[in-house]
This record gives C-alpha cells, structure tokens and sequence, in this order.
C-alpha cells in the first residue's frame, strides 16, 4: 500500500481548550489510485493532506508514506523521502518568483537528485503547453499559466503520489477546467497516485474513490 493512515487525529489548544480537527482517520491508497477528500471550507482538508505528505506531524495515529512511518521521522528524514518520490499542486502555485518558468521546475528535478534537468524540464513544460514561456517570470504568466508550470514542476521527477490541495481554487471556471485535463491527463501518463482536497464534487467525480471530512470525520461517499 502507498499510503495508509490509522487512527489519525489531529487537534490544537486554544483559549477554550482543545479543539479536535481531526479524529481517528483511517485512509488507504494504493499505487496510481486517484482519491478525492471533499469537505467544506475550515473543515480540516489541508490539515489532513499537510499530514499524510509529512508536511506536519500528527497528534495521534501513524501514518505510512512510502512504507515508512511518517512519526517515526525527524523533519529532515520526511523531506528525504519525499524528495523525487512525492509531488505537490498548491492553490496558490507556490513559485519562486525570482526563478523563470524552467528555473522553477528544473529547481524540483535538481532537489530530486534527477539528472538532465534541463532537458527534463523543457519537456515537462512543453507537456502543459508552455514551451513559449519557459523564460518568462511567474508574474509575467497568467494565473492558469502559473498552475500549468505548477503542474510541470510536480510531475517533471515523475513523482508516485502527487497531493494536490484546491488546484483550481485560485482560477475561474474556463481556465481551470484546462488545468485539471492536464492532471489526469499527466497522472495517467506516469501512473501517478492521487490525493486530491476540493470541495467540487464534479471534479471529485474523476477520482476513483471519494471521502467526505466533516467534524473531524472522515467517510466515504
């Protein structure tokens, strides 16, 4: 199994006192599986995906990435295993904005220990349509054409998971639909697994498994 969570729970204490954002989650996802966790807005999606990629640590339960236990990892030893093996789509695209469009994905292969960097992301961004953009800066790039190097950059160490939180959130509807073509489209190309957080039950449709997290609870739909 790629990824599996027992008994996950996640919480934080505030002024009242402990508030429970996540209880007792048990998840499985196999190799190129594609899974959707649908939720409302503060219903503790990111909280959760943050914690199956390592990105956070968890109050309780363990979580197994790549058949190592998450919890049983320093930060240092999360990032390692991450590196070239998982991949990530944000909502807000997260590029280093000093970096071109090649800079940034070449940046990921290169942190991925992959050689041909630049030759790998040239392709990777020809795959999402950009290969007129490659030395243009993130800000002179539209907001669809951000995602797509977004996209470029995840998939470019042909990554075995790839979560990917909102990945249209920030883009309206006619440049978004190009967006989320292009992930299934470049998950099916390398047999990607897929962990995908939105609260679009049509584009959760796509995925072959669906859960809904409501009050800390996750169940499938």
């Amino acid at each position: 199994m790629l990824l599996q969570a027992r008994l996950l729970n996640k919480w934080v204490m505030g002024p009242e006192g402990r508030l429970d954002i996540l209880r007792g989650v048990n998840l499985e996802i196999a190799a190129h599986e594609a899974v959707a966790i649908l939720g409302a807005s503060g219903s503790g999606k990111t909280t959760l995906l943050g914690l199956l990629a390592g990105l956070d640590t968890s109050s309780g339960g363990d979580i197994s990435l790549l058949g190592k236990s998450l919890p049983a990892l320093d930060e240092d030893a999360r990032a390692a295993l991450r590196a070239g093996r998982v991949g990530f789509v944000f909502q807000s695209f997260q590029l280093l904005p000093t970096l071109t469009a090649l800079e940034n994905v070449r940046l990921a292969l290169e942190l991925a220990g992959c050689r041909d960097r630049q030759t790998r992301a040239g392709e990777a961004l020809g795959l999402v349509g950009l290969s007129r953009r490659l030395h243009h800066y993130p800000s002179q790039l539209s907001g669809g054409e951000q995602q797509r190097v977004a996209l470029a950059r995840a998939f470019a160490p042909h990554p075995e998971v790839l979560f990917a939180d909102e990945p249209t959130g920030n883009l309206d509807q006619s440049t978004g639909a190009p967006v989320i073509e292009l992930l299934f489209t470049l998950r099916e190309r390398y047999g990607t697994a897929l962990v995908l957080v939105t609260h679009d039950a049509a584009l959760a449709g796509r995925c072959e498994r669906r859960y809904r997290l409501d009050n800390g609870i996750l169940t499938p739909v």
